[in-house]
Parts: C-alpha cells; structure tokens; sequence
C-alpha cells in the first residue's frame, strides 16, 4: 500500500513539474520581451547574428539600429560587437556589425570587435571578459525580444549588471516574431537554468537560420 502512495505521489510531482516548467520558461522570456527596461551603462553589446559576405543579415541589422539608436541618445559612451563566423567566411559577426556602424557615423574608438563566440553563452563569456579587464560591469544588451530573458541571465552568471534593449525593426521584432520562437526560446531559457549552469553547454547555434539563429533547435 505504502509503494502505490510512493508511486501515485512521484508521479504527481513529474506531472506537476512538466506543467509548471513550460509556464515558468514562456512567462520569463514573455515577460523580459514585453516590459525591457533599459537604465544608463558602460557599454552597449550587440549579439551576433548572420551575415552575408561583411553585410549583416536583416536579424543584425536590427540589432545594430537599435544600438546605435540607443548610444545616440546616450545611453553609453561605447559598443561591443560580439559574434564569430562560420567555416569558411572571409570575416565575422563581429567585425560586420563594427563595418556598419561606422558607416552609419559611429568613430571606430567607440567600437569593440570581439571576434568570439557563435551561441549566445560563448559570446556572452566574450563580452564579459573584455568588460571585467576595462574594469566595467554595466552593460545594455541588444537582441530580439524574446532572446532578451536568456541573454540577460547569462549576462548577470558572468558577473556583468544586464539590461536589455530589444530590437524594433527587423524581421524579429515582437509583433514579428511568432510562438515557435518564443517557444524555442523558453526551452533554451529552461535548458539554460537547469543544466547550462552546471557546465553542460548546450549550443543554440543554428547554422543557415537567421530569425532563429541564437535559440536551441
């Protein structure tokens, strides 16, 4: 009698459990997308996302008109552009963000390249190590809405203070971006926080995808 009671409670808790995960996962990542907030910082980090040949992909190009708008109202006084490239590119993420944003006026001594990084946990280590050796530890993220959630509590693991500024043009803006990424990005926020912390690096690279690109496939 006592083993079917044992049985009958263990089951309840995993079915417990697998409802109350889900929920936990989408109302943190809907929640960091639906009300950003973003304070004064050290430096803005664009996250890496494709691009084409030196041009960013229109995911990037997002991400680097939102941070160039928020560094010219002030926001911080520099930018790091974080991403590597995929086998076989003549240049990286990174390097294609900083192209950009001097070409759209921003002086070369307010940009970082950090060449490094092609999932969002590698990339975030990047910025985090160049960051801790200029002494700073504030930092505005940009990335799509539902990236912001992960991207920040990666962010704070590393020792860094994390904001988000969501992008808001691009094919990955909130009232573009559908359930499957906000799906996709509650199981990358779930596999983060259960096991990513504990050294078991689960990569949400996609390699080809570019509105997909920083969530676990």
């Amino acid at each position: 009698m006592f083993l079917f009671r044992w049985i009958r409670r263990t089951i309840t808790v995993i079915v417990i459990l697998a409802l109350i995960g889900p929920a936990y996962g989408i109302s943190q990542v809907w929640r960091a997308a639906n009300n950003p907030v973003v304070r004064q910082a050290d430096v803005i980090v664009v996250l890496g996302a494709a691009q084409l040949d030196g041009r960013p992909g229109e995911a990037l190009e997002g991400r680097l008109v939102e941070a160039k708008r928020i560094f010219d109202l002030g926001y911080a006084p520099s930018i790091i552009t974080v991403g590597a490239g995929a086998p076989g590119d003549r240049t990286t993420e990174a390097a294609s963000g900083k192209y950009w944003l001097r070409t759209n006026g921003i002086s070369a001594k307010n940009i970082t390249a950090v060449e490094e990084g092609r999932d969002t946990l590698a990339s975030t280590k990047a910025y985090a190590k160049v960051m801790k050796k200029r002494y700073v530890s504030d930092v505005i993220i940009v990335t799509d809405p539902f990236h912001c959630a992960r991207s920040i509590k990666m962010a704070n693991d590393q020792g860094v203070l994390a904001t988000c500024s969501p992008v808001q043009t691009g094919p990955n803006t909130l009232d573009n971006s559908g359930y499957r990424y906000l799906f996709r990005e509650a199981a990358a926020y779930l596999a983060y926080i259960t096991v990513g912390r504990r050294g078991i690096h689960v990569s949400d690279h996609l390699p080809g995808a570019d509105i997909v690109t920083k969530v676990l496939p």
